[in-house]
């Protein structure tokens, strides 16, 4: 168990390796740059991640996975109006408009994913929590009567999950949040339209 103070060192590294990795890529970070970003150095390092490398990427990507679905709380949880709706697609555009280049779950998926099954699993267990807080969002609106219940809401949500990661790739890509703005309004009206 650690204690407070270990629990922030702790932290202070997983957010430095984080960051580097977003703004670096994977291959192109050291832990002597976690170590300069953190203030920490090599043997605090494996203090806390003992397995070394693999280990401390696996808190990076459990790290971000967790940034994806906090930073759109609580508009996520609340998906019961249209008002609702909208401020969730707001919430989502404006965060990725400004972290622009830098995507946590980009680097999630892209970066630590391809270099460990366990980060892997993190990515898939995200996408999978995300997906179903849409689907229970579009459920509530079925029940309220404001989407028809020949939308299959399973199916829905995973069009808009995908919607909204290709509009970040192409963000991540471009710089310009056009095409995720684009994505969400096209899904959001099809939505309503049902």
């Amino acid at each position: 168990m650690l204690t407070k103070k270990g629990s922030a060192t702790r932290l202070r590294i997983v957010e430095a390796a984080a960051t580097e990795i977003r703004e670096r890529g994977v291959a192109n970070v050291t832990l002597d740059d976690i170590g300069r970003r953190s203030g920490t150095g090599k043997s605090q390092m494996f203090h806390y991640f003992p397995e070394g490398r693999e280990q401390l990427l696996l808190a990076v990507a459990q790290h971000e996975a967790d940034r994806v679905i906090e930073d759109q709380q609580p508009y996520l949880s609340e998906l019961t109006s249209w008002a609702a709706w909208r401020q969730w697609r707001d919430v989502v555009v404006e965060r990725y408009r400004r972290q622009g280049v830098h995507c946590p779950l980009g680097a999630l998926i892209t970066e630590i994913g391809r270099l460990t099954p366990a980060a892997q699993e993190v990515g898939r267990q995200l996408l999978v929590q995300w997906q179903r807080q849409v689907e229970i969002g579009i459920e509530k609106m079925q029940a309220g009567g404001h989407i028809s219940r020949d939308v299959e809401a399973s199916a829905a949500a995973s069009a808009l999950i995908a919607a909204i990661q290709g509009g970040v790739v192409i963000l991540m890509s471009t710089g310009s949040s056009h095409h995720l703005e684009t994505a969400l309004d096209f899904c959001l009206e099809h939505l309503g339209a049902a």
